[in-house]
């Protein structure tokens, strides 16, 4: 009968080991597709309700994409400098649409796909770091749920894009100094190269990893790997870089065009501290305060609490490998990006209350989400006397935050300074000039969202005579 009893529990337990596996085998791709279902439901909810397209900046990525394939002039020069060239890029196959453009989904598509890469790289993240099945699904969740990742995942925005490159780099980074695999070193360099490509921040992710590198090979195997290392992954990472400053040579006879130019950030940041809304430059406490708020205003306060402590937990544990655990500041890149950036006067960001009675540039405290996620779910595995707390916690925000769709970054589309209501404008022109023969002039310097805006009922275009930049 104490055999049977025997069997039986070994059989059981058997059981239970090939049940976990099988999860674990196939939890990958269950999540796959269901952050494939959720990114398609919310661009259709976001498309049909009209805010798809709320964002002024999400009309203009849109336009710049169009010129590339339709204008008097068209051609690749059609880029221009201010905004760099991926994200425009990959809208050349399917920007020639007038839905895909009208639409916003030229756009939108790589958010989307942005999205659900972001998702599976937390996983895999955690994954390889040796968190448990519940603390990966944390970590998806927090990312996935977020109503301000929902809708700007779902926009022509860049925000997602360049959030699933830099997370990808990270990941890949963090997996070279865990198991010194050269390709490992590859493929982050290849990653961040992209995210050079898409924004200002990708250069910043390319400096702190470049010093990570360099720090920890010239202490741990000498000076001659360390310049074979650095050299290995600059000759990648930085050739974004390089294309970018050739091609502002190229088309406008100015390696620094971008950052000099009428139209740079800089000559936006002037203007702003002229009429006297540059309150962060030379400040650090406004900078760094500026900058939380918009973080805690993005992941709902709590969750970046948590990410906090899940972070320091994670620095602290000894049995993770001290290299790993390193390479993880990397993480914090955009924080310490922008926080530096508002210091020195190269960004803007507004929050009500603090900079008047409006919003703009609020959704930059997106882009840490994902280092959250991932700490939250190292928290979740490595704390188990709170799981459940933390948990129910977690749950109790996300449930009130979609009860009263909570979303900075819609508030900020819609009501602060990143938007731009054209409607009077734009019909008018429908109304007036729509059977008329011949073109409209129009500087599209500031008026790329009375270009995207159709002047017939069959969202015809309007002529796109001169562009300038």
């Amino acid at each position: 009968m104490l055999a049977n009893d025997s069997l039986n529990f070994a059989i059981s337990k058997s059981t239970i080991v090939s049940i976990k596996h099988l999860v674990q085998a196939y939890l990958g791709y269950v999540i796959f597709g269901f952050l494939i279902a959720v990114s398609l439901a919310y661009f259709v909810y976001y498309l049909n309700n009209g805010l798809g397209l709320a964002y002024n900046d999400a009309r203009s990525h849109l336009d710049i994409g169009r010129r590339v394939v339709e204008n008097l002039n068209p051609g690749l020069a059609q880029l221009g400098s201010v905004w760099l060239p991926l994200p425009h890029l990959l809208m050349v196959p399917t920007i020639w649409h007038d839905f895909m453009w009208h639409s916003g989904l030229s756009g939108a598509i790589q958010s989307m796909i942005s999205f659900v890469a972001t998702g599976l790289i937390i996983y895999q993240f955690l994954k390889r770091i040796g968190v448990g099945l519940l603390g990966r699904f944390a970590g998806v969740a927090i990312f996935a749920a977020n109503l301000n990742v929902l809708y700007l995942q779902s926009t022509a925005m860049n925000e997602l894009l360049l959030i699933a490159l830099m997370t990808a780099g990270a990941y890949y980074l963090v997996m070279w100094f865990k198991e010194d695999t050269l390709l490992d070193l590859i493929k982050a360099a290849f990653f961040i190269m992209l995210s050079v490509l898409t924004r200002y921040d990708g250069w910043f992710l390319l400096f702190m990893a470049t010093v990570l590198i360099v720090g920890y090979t010239w202490r741990k195997k000498g000076y001659k790997v360390a310049e074979g290392m650095i050299i290995l992954f600059l000759t990648l990472a930085s050739l974004g870089v390089g294309l970018w400053l050739l091609w502002n040579k190229l088309i406008f006879n100015d390696w620094l065009y971008f950052a000099t130019g009428p139209f740079s950030a800089k000559a936006q940041q002037l203007q702003l501290e002229a009429a006297g809304n540059l309150a962060t430059k030379g400040n650090l406490w406004l900078s760094v305060s500026s900058y939380l708020l918009a973080l805690a205003y993005n992941s709902y306060t709590l969750p970046a609490i948590l990410g906090l402590v899940g972070a320091v937990a994670f620095w602290w544990d000894k049995k993770i490998a001290g290299p790993v655990r390193l390479a993880s500041i990397i993480l914090l890149a955009p924080l310490f990006f922008n926080v530096l950036a508002l210091y020195l006067g190269h960004s803007v960001l507004f929050i009500q209350g603090i900079s008047g009675n409006t919003w703009f540039n609020v959704r930059y405290g997106v882009m840490l989400l994902p280092s959250i996620a991932i700490f939250i779910g190292y928290l979740v595995h490595r704390a188990k006397a709170f799981r459940p707390t933390i948990i129910g916690l977690l749950i109790f925000v996300l449930f009130f935050a979609f009860t009263n769709r909570d979303a900075v970054t819609i508030d900020d589309a819609r009501v602060g300074s990143s938007q731009k209501n054209v409607s009077e404008v734009s019909g008018w022109l429908k109304a007036n000039t729509a059977n008329e023969p011949g073109y409209i002039l129009i500087s599209a310097a500031s008026h790329d969202a009375i270009i995207f805006s159709p002047t017939k009922q069959s969202a015809a275009p309007l002529a796109l005579p001169i562009t300038i930049w």
